[in-house]
């Protein structure tokens, strides 16, 4: 029979997926949002969900934290998760930034570059992974995930250049430039499931790699 740290534990697992589940909604949600499609509140009520799943997370952390006096790999799993949640909240409110935006780039009906599809994509797949990565303990799963932000790195990159033509093509310069920001927006989405995936390196191995993802308060 489980004890109740480990049941508490298990509980902890479960809501971590459902946090990422939702961040998972935000993303493409707010994708839409810049295809026209009018989701913009569902999208800022999916992040006030993030926010108290959140919340949910942390106390039931610190009840493990303080009351079950985890062992040193026990420790770092819930340490890792008190991390990976702040970059799983910082997804939603940037998911909400690019519905802010969206308002403004679809009255202009703006021309919507592929790459962008592309981009909503890739980083959906690695926050499902990273996530995933941190309830099976899978090292190579999450090492795949710190990988793969190149490809995510490579189609903002196609953007940028796709937008210069496009703005050269007399597309309206605010609109570019929205769109844009759109795009930065997804990247550091990017860069915070490599966050999450590195906390999840940590809980596995003890240690912690720096390096140029981290986003600080962003």
């Amino acid at each position: 029979m489980a004890t109740r740290f480990e049941r508490q534990l298990e509980e902890l697992h479960v809501q971590m997926i459902t946090m990422g589940s939702l961040c998972e909604k935000v993303i493409t949600l707010s994708a839409k949002t810049i295809e026209g499609e009018d989701c913009v509140k569902e999208v800022f009520d999916t992040d006030k969900e993030i926010d108290a799943k959140e919340r949910e997370i942390e106390t039931l952390c610190m009840r493990l934290l303080l009351h079950q006096q985890p062992v040193a790999g026990d420790l770092r799993e819930i340490s890792a998760a008190l991390r990976m949640i702040s970059d799983m909240e910082r997804i939603g409110d940037q998911a909400a930034d690019i519905a802010d935006l969206s308002r403004f780039i679809d009255k202009n009906c703006a021309q919507i570059p592929d790459e962008i599809k592309k981009m909503v994509e890739q980083t959906v797949h690695m926050v499902t992974e990273s996530v995933d990565s941190f309830v099976k303990s899978d090292i190579n799963l999450c090492r795949k995930v710190i990988s793969d932000d190149d490809k995510v790195d490579e189609a903002f990159n196609k953007i940028k250049e796709e937008l210069a033509s496009l703005i050269h093509n007399n597309m309206d310069v605010k609109v570019g430039l929205d769109l844009l920001m759109a795009a930065k927006y997804m990247e550091r989405i990017g860069d915070h499931a490599v966050n999450i995936a590195e906390w999840v390196e940590y809980s596995i191995t003890g240690v912690h790699r720096n390096n140029e993802h981290q986003l600080g308060g962003n």
